[in-house]
């Protein structure tokens, strides 16, 4: 056993590593309360649900929390509420109304063209306050720049961060805000500077493996977070390759016409696209073609025909 896999042992901690369109699952025990840390999309719900009880073996599962409210993140959340019936489910603070109401606008669902089941919570997650997984206390620090509301989960004695979209091995997730014409560059940088002052020695990230270079990782994800800066149409368009890509990890095959009936209909999409084309079906083809050559020159995806396939 390595010096990360004993820590997180010792941390009752378990990294149930999933693909790209799930987020990982941070499942936690030890003599307090049981608790799984995101819960994936909803089209993979079953299958976290089974890596769930099959980890527990038996046992059950007490805390359900989101890092944060995006639909790869807290799709499984119905599932194990179903599964669970006394679970308590933890969100951050931010979204609890809309939660409570249930907007999937306000949520960013129909912006991104996503879904997620309806679930509920029970509490939200505070920053500058701590909770207990498993036998250990973990702090709640507030994680602006991906996405407003975020938060991530620090492990004071054995330095552990579940940093969810925070800080990948390799960059961090889309700044959702950006694309909503709100700055927060700024604040992705003060999540960085604030992971560097925890001063972690293992990462458990919302996507990719656990790792333990986080210097290297930082100095990363500061060089991406300065080219977008620079070029903040560069970061767009990352983005909205990266929303056709989660799409097609979905769909796996879909025709070019319910792709575009898609991105018309998705507002992320819709405002991006020159507004001259908007209510031109033929333009607004062409410029969705220009993305996904791009995404077929990286080897994302392929094209049969009138299909468009996930690779």
């Amino acid at each position: 056993m390595d010096d990360a896999a004993s820590a997180l042992a010792c941390a009752g901690v378990t990294c149930l590593e999933r693909g790209w369109l799930s987020a990982n699952n941070i499942l936690v025990r030890g003599d307090g309360p049981t608790a799984l840390v995101d819960s994936g999309y909803a089209s993979h719900a079953p299958q976290t649900r089974a890596l769930v009880t099959a980890t527990l073996a038996g046992t059950t599962l007490d805390l359900l929390l989101n890092t944060h409210l995006h639909s790869d993140h807290c799709g499984g959340n119905a599932e194990l509420q179903q599964t669970y019936p006394g679970l308590t489910t933890l969100i951050p603070p931010g979204q609890a109304a809309s939660v409570t109401a249930w907007d999937p606008v306000a949520l960013t669902f129909e912006p991104t063209g996503q879904v997620c089941p309806r679930f509920t919570h029970q509490g939200v997650l505070t920053p500058g306050t701590a909770i207990q997984l498993g036998s250990l206390s973990w702090d709640i620090h507030a994680a602006k720049g991906h996405d407003p509301h975020s938060i991530v989960l620090f492990q004071a004695e054995h330095r552990l961060l579940i940093s969810a979209d925070a800080l990948w091995e390799n960059g961090f997730g889309i700044v959702f805000p950006e694309l909503e014409g709100v700055s927060a560059f700024d604040e992705v940088a003060d999540t960085l500077d604030l992971i560097e002052e925890l001063c972690p020695s293992i990462v458990l990230p919302g996507h990719g493996r656990v790792f333990k270079d986080v210097s290297g990782a930082l100095a990363r994800a500061r060089s991406r977070l300065e080219q977008f800066v620079i070029h903040p149409d560069k970061h767009r368009r990352h983005a909205l390759k990266v929303l056709i890509k989660f799409k097609l990890l979905e769909w796996q095959s879909v025709s070019m016409d319910t792709l575009l009936d898609w991105v018309s209909n998705t507002s992320y999409f819709f405002n991006t696209i020159p507004s001259a084309w908007r209510q031109d079906r033929a333009q607004t083809r062409e410029w969705l073609d220009q993305l996904l050559c791009e995404l077929e020159r990286s080897e994302a995806l392929f094209r049969s025909g009138e299909w468009v396939n996930n690779r």
